[in-house]
């Protein structure tokens, strides 16, 4: 394996009108905690909903190996055995090139556990140097990411 087969995540995630900005990125505090979460920068644009109400977007490109291995370490011991499964079994549909996609339940971030959902999910791509699937399929095992 190389040795920083990752080359960056992306994070990003809405902030609805009806959501507090701060509790949107405490639940982020879940994937990058303290202090790292200093560290990274996100930057803010302003959408209109489907009904006309503003939503936020918040998105960072995290490059930093030692923040990127907190990431990874984060969701391989928080993700249940059943949701690296799922990842396996879905790996068509979240893996595209270079790119592993996963989406996290932002309410259950917010009270400190990591979920794969489909609805209002903290985005994350991983982005790694190679594209060939069974690499990464090694990859993320070794990462605890899949089983």
């Amino acid at each position: 394996m190389p040795k920083n087969p990752i080359i960056y995540i992306d994070i990003s995630l809405f902030a609805h009108a009806t959501e507090n900005i701060d509790k949107v990125m405490e639940a982020v505090k879940t994937i990058i905690p303290p202090p790292h979460i200093d560290e990274v920068t996100f930057k803010k644009s302003k959408l209109k909903g489907e009904y006309g109400n503003p939503v936020t977007v918040l998105r960072a490109r995290i490059k930093k190996q030692e923040i990127i291995k907190v990431i990874v370490d984060r969701i391989s011991k928080s993700l249940s055995e059943s949701d690296k499964n799922r990842i396996l079994q879905e790996l068509e549909l979240r893996l595209d090139r270079s790119n592993l996609y996963l989406r996290l339940d932002k309410q259950w971030a917010f009270r400190g556990s990591l979920k794969l959902c489909r609805a209002d999910p903290i985005h994350l791509k991983i982005h790694f140097k190679t594209n060939k699937q069974d690499e990464i399929i090694g990859i993320c095992r070794r990462m605890g990411i899949m089983p």
